[in-house]
């Protein structure tokens, strides 16, 4: 259920309606909203009678909710979110580009690929430095030293960062360094992960799962969002299916579906959406089209010696030349970069 307070309700109010969640053996969730404060309870096994609050002032209405990821959908707040990162808003008026190498290789790599995409236009830096390997030979990322030579990438070109967490061992680390917490698609359903990062006053960024549906994707996001976290951006980064030209098949149905259904910002990763440097471009531009809120790009200064995916990697040059098309598009959509 969600409690709909009016928006003149004092904080008095909305804290006695809290406390009597608690006390039926629920929890309050507060929604944040630019209107009115509202209240989803989560924690119940079934129906909830409105009359149990009947008593209580300050409440314009109790609406049912059917969908069962309640935090993150429209039934329980209709108008898109913004999330904040750094000082750029992510979200339903902003189309935002995010870009930097899959794996943070050495200093030297960061910093011109971050000087690069901020003169370009970029508004935050991605690079890894934990990744999470098929292979086990495979190279694995730099760790902390990664993490240091992302922050010395903020520091010089005031792009925040985005880099992936991939267990809760390393969560206090990586929550030292980051801007925003990435979630791979293979951790989609790692349960405790999303548990500890909703636990984290700091923005995520959750991608869909290679073979996972849209209300597995919303569910994922519903662990993180009830854990009190509700600075969720979703991703498309493509899906497994039979096909074999291309790595994944980026799946923009996806990104329209998520808006209908769901509150949250969702952004798409069409590098690891086709797996090829020629397939970026075409699928970014697309992204723009079908009303997604941002793209995260992987760039590197060298792709042909990247340690990591440079198959689908941009270079710098080209990099540039695919912002400069992605402003008129978002500006066709209504957006700003």
């Amino acid at each position: 259920m969600l409690i709909v307070m009016r928006n003149d309700a004092t904080a008095d109010q909305i804290e006695q309606v809290c406390n009597r969640i608690r006390q039926l053996g629920w929890m309050p969730n507060r929604i944040p909203g630019s209107m009115r404060v509202a209240i989803g309870i989560t924690g119940n096994k079934s129906a909830i009678d409105p009359q149990l609050f009947e008593p209580y002032e300050g409440i314009s209405e109790c609406v049912p909710v059917s969908k069962p990821y309640k935090l993150v959908s429209r039934e329980v707040k209709p108008e898109a979110t913004t999330i904040t990162v750094n000082g750029q808003d992510i979200g339903p008026n902003t189309f935002t580009v995010i870009a930097g190498p899959c794996s943070v290789e050495s200093r030297e790599q960061v910093l011109v690929t971050a000087r690069a995409v901020k003169a370009a236009g970029a508004q935050l830096l991605r690079g890894g430095a934990f990744k999470p390997r098929t292979s086990p030979y495979s190279f694995q990322g730099l760790e902390e030293e990664g993490l240091k030579i992302l922050a010395e990438a903020r520091d010089e070109t005031g792009l925040g960062i985005v880099t992936e967490v991939k267990d809760t061992d390393k969560l206090d680390m990586v929550a030292q360094y980051a801007d925003v917490l990435q979630v791979g698609a293979r951790n989609m359903q790692n349960f405790s992960l999303l548990q500890a990062v909703g636990r984290l006053n700091k923005p995520v960024l959750l991608k869909k799962g290679m073979s996972a549906t849209v209300e597995e994707l919303l569910q994922a996001a519903e662990y993180i969002v009830s854990n009190g976290n509700f600075n969720v951006i979703l991703c498309e980064r493509g899906i497994r299916t039979f096909e074999t030209v291309t790595r994944n098949t980026q799946d923009l149905s996806a990104v329209a579906a998520v808006k209908r259904l769901s509150h949250l910002p969702v952004i798409v990763d069409p590098s690891h959406g086709t797996g090829h440097h020629w397939g970026v471009a075409p699928l970014a531009r697309a992204a723009a089209a079908v009303g997604a809120d941002g793209v995260m790009i992987e760039v590197h200064p060298d792709p042909r010696h990247a340690l990591c995916d440079g198959q689908q990697a941009l270079t710098c040059p080209e990099f540039k030349t695919l912002f400069d098309q992605l402003c008129p598009l978002a500006g066709l959509m209504g957006r700003r970069i």
